[in-house]
């Protein structure tokens, strides 16, 4: 670069200096910087104690576990197939047993399988309270209830249905609907009124069918 008068020769120097001043700043800032750093590395080894890097430990990355979609839309299938089922008209006087307590049996079966039920042949597994439900929310309640227990491959199950002493005129509201139900699941084989130990009056227990029949 020429430099033609005075003038420029100085303009020039300026220009130098700037840039001479400009990187003396960028050095101190970057100086500076550095010795806070330090310090607060000091400061914090002075407040922990003496530290070491941690070894590195041998691990096992276990990949995440997808969870299963709910299959909802055939729940909501089986529950609506399950309402249209369970009739409130169904007439099961016929089918019932009104000997000493009341007892049913599917046909084919002989009067020792209502015995041994009474006499806790088969203990008892589960058991489904309908008691505060309204008569829809038992009929679903009471069929999932069934359902589930024959899947889980559970023989002997408890159904309480109360004896209605809080209810209307004192009438049990659920054991007559809870019958008709019953006697239509086609996993339940027979079903006698509970001992006085297991609810009385106020319940029966069931016997399901085994898995796969």
């Amino acid at each position: 670069m020429k430099v033609r008068s005075l003038a420029e020769l100085k303009a020039v120097k300026n220009v130098i200096a700037q840039r001479v001043a400009a990187e003396t700043a960028a050095r101190e800032a970057e100086r500076l910087r550095a010795l806070r750093q330090d310090r607060e590395k000091r400061l914090f080894e002075l407040a922990v104690g003496p530290v070491k890097p941690l070894t590195a430990a041998r691990r096992v990355v276990h990949p995440p576990i997808a969870v299963p979609p709910e299959p909802r839309q055939r729940q909501l299938d089986e529950n609506a197939v399950m309402r249209e089922a369970l009739s409130d008209e169904f007439d099961v006087e016929t089918l019932l047993h009104t000997d000493e307590q009341l007892s049913y049996r599917r046909p084919g079966l002989g009067p020792d399988v209502t015995r041994k039920l009474r006499e806790g042949h088969w203990s008892i597994q589960t058991q489904i309270d309908l008691h505060g439900l309204r008569v829809d929310e038992a009929r679903e309640a009471l069929g999932k209830f069934i359902r589930d227990a024959h899947h889980l491959g559970l023989r002997c199950v408890r159904v309480v249905h109360g004896k209605g002493l809080g209810s209307p005129g004192r009438a049990p509201v659920l054991k007559g609907r809870v019958l008709r139900w019953l006697v239509q699941k086609k996993e339940v084989l027979a079903f006698v009124q509970a001992r006085p130990a297991e609810g009385g009056a106020g319940a029966l227990v069931v016997l399901l069918k085994p898995v796969g029949r």
